[in-house]
């Protein structure tokens, strides 16, 4: 037995088979119906003719740790680094082949104490950022707004660091050999 609690009186109870009488069963002709005036649902998967509904994947973190991974695993040979340090550059085209898509791949090369500021994303629409130290040692440095230092992480070796945002995040090498370290973004 149900019970019919709408009123500001006592509950009173309601027989079960009336309020299954007052929703019956939708048919198959009634659900088509339904269906049938709904684009989205109808043309899932297709392009839909309005520039705004398109969509433009951006890539998975996954899909950028791999492309970081195989572009430090071509960065490998010291002839491929770039001459100028301290600098963010795009990566030689032998090593941005390996990033498919919509994927930036720049590299650094830093002296002992050097430092270097990571740049924000010029596109808001960039999914992450990750980081991929080939050769040497770094850590990367997030700071406040004011310069104060809030985080010191230190990028291993065949690790990657993921960063949501690399807006006042530096990278510093603290080793004692030059170090190079990758960036791919999307």
């Amino acid at each position: 037995m149900s019970y019919d609690v709408s009123g500001h009186t006592r509950p009173q109870s309601v027989p079960a088979r009336s309020a299954t009488a007052l929703a019956p069963a939708p048919t198959a002709a009634d659900l088509s119906a339904s269906l049938a005036g709904i684009g989205d649902i109808s043309m899932a998967g297709h392009r839909s003719g309005y520039a705004h509904l398109d969509t433009r994947p951006s890539p998975t973190v996954g899909r950028l740790s791999a492309a970081a991974r195989g572009a430090a695993e071509a960065l490998s040979r010291p002839s491929l680094w770039p001459r100028r340090r301290g600098v963010w550059q795009p990566a030689p085209r032998t090593v941005r082949r390996r990033a498919d898509g919509r994927m930036r791949v720049a590299v650094v090369t830093l002296d002992p104490d050097q430092f270097v500021s990571l740049p924000a994303a010029r596109d808001r629409s960039a999914s992450a950022e990750v980081l991929h130290l080939v050769h040497g040692r770094a850590h990367t440095v997030a700071t406040s707004e004011d310069g104060r230092m809030l985080a010191v992480q230190r990028l291993g070796d065949g690790r990657i660091r993921v960063l949501g945002t690399a807006e006042g995040h530096q990278l510093v090498n603290t080793g004692t050999e030059t170090a190079v370290v990758v960036r791919v973004s999307g």
